[in-house]
C-alpha cells in the first residue's frame, strides 16, 4: 500500500488527467462544431475556449471503382453456390431425426446436431474450407501403428537420471552411468 502514495506515481497520475484534459479541450474545439451537444445542460454557462484557427486539410477526392451489376452479381453467386456444395448432404437416416420431437427433450434438432458433430470434418465436407483444417486432413488414412524402438534408451535414462524415492538420490554400488 506504501507504494501506490510515492511522489512519482502522483506526479504521473496528475500527468493522464492533465493529458485527458489537454485531448478532450483540442477534440472540443476542432469537432465541437459538428457534433453539438444533444441535451443542453441546466448549469450555469461555461464561457467558451477561444477557438484556434487550424489549416484545413484537402483531401483527394474519392476515386470508385466501376460497379458492377448487383444482378448479375448475385446469379453468379447462386451458380458457383450451385455448382459445388460446400458441404455433403446429410444422410436420410440423420435428417429424419431432425423432425422427431422436441429440442428441450434431446431429441429433434439437438439429438440432430450431436449426432452431425459425431462425425469429422473429413465425412462431412469434400475439400479443407479453412487453412487450419489442413494440418490434419486425411490423416486417418496413415497407419496408426505406434510401438516402442526395439533399442529406446527410455528405459536406462528412466533408471539412471531420476530419483527413485524422494529428492535427494544417493546412488548405490550397483548404478553405472552409460
Amino acid at each position: 500500500m506504501r507504494n501506490l502514495l510515492t511522489t512519482q506515481n502522483q506526479n504521473c497520475y496528475r500527468e493522464v488527467i492533465e493529458k485527458e484534459a489537454y485531448t478532450r479541450m483540442a477534440w472540443k474545439i476542432k469537432y465541437g462544431d459538428d457534433y453539438p451537444l444533444s441535451f443542453p445542460s441546466r448549469s450555469p454557462k461555461v464561457p467558451q475556449a477561444p477557438k484556434i484557427s487550424t489549416p484545413k486539410i484537402v483531401l483527394p477526392p474519392v476515386v470508385k471503382p466501376p460497379e458492377i451489376k448487383k444482378e448479375v452479381a448475385a446469379e453468379a453467386v447462386e451458380q458457383t453456390l450451385k455448382a459445388a456444395p460446400l458441404m455433403r448432404p446429410v444422410s436420410p437416416r440423420i435428417k429424419e431425426t431432425l423432425y422427431q420431437g422436441f429440442s428441450k427433450e434431446g431429441n429433434g434438432r439437438h439429438l440432430y446436431l450431436r449426432r452431425r458433430a459425431q462425425k469429422g470434418p473429413e465425412e462431412r465436407f469434400d475439400f479443407p474450407l479453412l487453412s487450419s483444417w489442413e494440418y490434419g486432413w486425411r490423416l486417418g488414412d496413415y497407419d496408426r501403428d505406434y510401438r516402442c524402438p526395439p533399442n529406446g534408451r527410455s528405459g536406462i535414462v528412466r533408471s539412471t537420471f531420476y530419483a527413485r524415492n524422494g529428492i535427494f538420490h544417493f546412488p548405490s554400488p550397483t548404478d553405472q552411468l552409460g
